[in-house]
């Protein structure tokens, strides 16, 4: 039995997408979790994992607040003496795994997404490919989301000693069960779900409800999720002229996802969608951005359908196309994408891996 550390920057997120492999990992070692807020901790105690509090400034980057979240992080390890650490999101992938590689003990990273820093050259960019190159030189290994994420951080030489590719976080087809279709008779909704935000491609998406609104008055366009405090005024218009149906942060989204027709999802950049692989799973289809991170989880006008990022105008007409599809072929994709998600993106394949790369890392394996 060994000492596995995991450093994440959400507890929701780490319990929602992967507490099945914290689960697995309890059966064989004894688990601490570092995390920034207190959401999940009771659940995380009583199956049997010490958690400490780790405060991280998730945005942008502050040389006191990070240097503050190494300090922190070094006096955990220092503390627990972990025999691996695995760790999620940026900020704990530099600072964690910077930590990690002075104190000589092993651990594994993941790429969940690259935001925004990647886009465009920049000195904040500059700033991160050095920090993850420093970071990440002495992992394990390093899992990915997608292809697409790989390539660029080889394009960039940031390297560890292995790397591996997995379907996202899976998900989990039992809490995501194949759901029933709604009616033929009931009104149609076209389900968002996420935070409320310009990377998401809110933009896009309230510029295309407002359009399909004019041609089908009685369709519905339902947002679940918070809104930053810039969109405020949008969404709240749009409330008043029928346009969307906002519904705040939800803890449980799988009723959601019964009453949809379809769900989208117009991102600009994701690691691998939750939000794609869950309305697969309950057997909705998914109209989504051709991005890496979307476009692994639906087959074009089999599951789904994609549409080019930023473009409001292939957003709307993505969504017609979903709209004037008879009722039985919207109810075959539908179960099309359930069968693609037992298929490819079954949860407990991903744990398999995780387990693979944790066991190997312990026995010493994972070397150059």
């Amino acid at each position: 039995m060994g000492k596995i550390l995991i450093l994440a920057n959400s507890a929701s997120g780490l319990y929602d997408f992967r507490n099945e492999l914290i689960q697995r990992l309890l059966r064989e070692h004894t688990v601490f979790v570092s995390l920034p807020d207190a959401e999940k901790v009771p659940e995380f105690a009583e199956e049997g994992c010490t958690v400490f509090h780790t405060a991280i400034d998730r945005r942008g980057i502050n040389p006191a607040r990070d240097m503050k979240l190494l300090f922190d992080y070094w006096m955990l390890m220092r503390r627990v003496r972990p025999d691996v650490v695995l760790t999620y999101t940026i900020k704990p992938n530099i600072y964690g795994n910077l930590c990690c590689r002075f104190l000589g003990i092993p651990y594994l990273a993941n790429i969940t997404g690259l935001g925004s820093a990647f886009e465009q050259d920049s000195m904040v960019r500059r700033i991160v490919v050095l920090l993850y190159r420093m970071a990440l030189r002495g992992a394990a290994c390093i899992f990915f989301q997608n292809r697409a994420n790989r390539e660029l951080f080889a394009r960039f030489h940031i390297r560890g000693k292995k790397t591996r590719i997995l379907p996202g976080s899976g998900v989990s087809l039992e809490r995501y069960g194949c759901q029933e279709y709604p009616p033929e008779d009931a009104r149609m909704i076209l389900l968002y779900v996420g935070r409320v935000m310009k990377e998401k491609g809110i933009d896009e998406l309230l510029y295309a409800a407002s359009r399909l609104h004019r041609e089908c008055p009685e369709l519905v366009v339902r947002l679940v999720g918070n809104y930053e405090e810039d969109y405020r005024e949008a969404i709240e218009q749009c409330e008043r002229e029928n346009i969307v149906e906002h519904i705040g942060y939800q803890k449980e989204i799988a009723p959601f996802y019964r009453e949809a027709s379809a769900v989208i999802m117009p991102s600009y950049h994701e690691g691998m969608s939750n939000v794609v692989l869950e309305a697969a799973a309950s057997a909705r289809p998914v109209i989504a951005s051709r991005i890496p991170g979307c476009q692994e989880g639906f087959e074009e006008g089999v599951t789904g359908f994609g549409f080019a990022p930023r473009d409001r105008e292939a957003l709307l007409e993505a969504l017609r196309k979903f709209v004037r599809l008879p009722y039985a072929q919207r109810v075959q994709m539908g179960k099309n994408a359930r069968k693609k998600m037992e298929r490819e993106f079954d949860r407990r394949q991903v744990v398999d891996a995780y387990m693979e790369e944790i066991h190997n890392t312990m026995k010493g394996e994972n070397k150059r």
